[in-house]
């Protein structure tokens, strides 16, 4: 498991991470363990992908001149800690240990603000779309690195955005293949606790 664990630097960046720093971030509650993963999804324009506009949107760089439905995203200040775009490639905003701006109102447990105790990872995507088989390989890679990183995250502990805004949000929506990302996850982290 070195390997797993020689892959967040000490300022908790992925090693295999393409960074970006994104200022929509701040200090997380003390005492507050990250316990929690919660997958999004993002296209600017809706339904368009390979743009780079999230990644603007996500830097404070969006010119919302682009495209009339901008218009909304007029001062926001929004980042989660990673991004896969379609490809596969990794992008990382935030380092995990300070609290990334992606979940608004959001209620986990009955915890309030989950923004605090999670880590958030936006897939190019949307509601209507699969996902690519490399966006579930690096997330594959990603979880299990999280989940060997930070001992609190367990496979019961990684969500969709809809689980903590139900009702306000409905990513990474239907056709986000839950079942064969949490099997091949628990089955990867018990031969690698049964190798330790």
């Amino acid at each position: 498991m070195t390997e797993i664990a020689d892959l967040i630097d000490e300022q908790h960046w992925l090693t295999f991470a393409r960074c970006a720093p994104s200022a929509h971030h701040d200090e997380r509650p003390a005492q507050e363990p990250i316990d929690l993963v919660v997958i999004h999804c993002v296209s600017l324009p809706e339904g368009q992908f390979g743009t780079g506009a999230p990644e603007r949107l996500f830097l404070g760089e969006l010119d919302v001149a682009e495209d009339p439905s901008f218009a909304d995203l007029e001062g926001m200040q929004v980042a989660p800690h990673l991004l896969i775009d379609r490809a596969g490639e990794v992008v990382q905003f935030v380092p995990f240990d300070r609290r990334a701006w992606h979940a608004g109102v959001s209620c986990w447990q009955r915890r309030q603000s989950c923004n605090g105790f999670s880590i958030g990872i936006e897939l190019e995507g949307d509601v209507a779309s699969a996902y690519t088989l490399a966006q579930y390989q690096n997330l594959h890679k990603v979880l299990m690195t999280l989940c060997h990183n930070y001992p609190a995250i367990g496979v019961d502990r990684i969500v969709g955005h809809s689980e903590i805004a139900p009702g306000r949000k409905t990513d990474p929506g239907p056709f986000f293949d839950w079942q064969g990302l949490l099997t091949g996850l628990s089955d990867d982290i018990s031969q690698a606790t049964d190798a330790d």
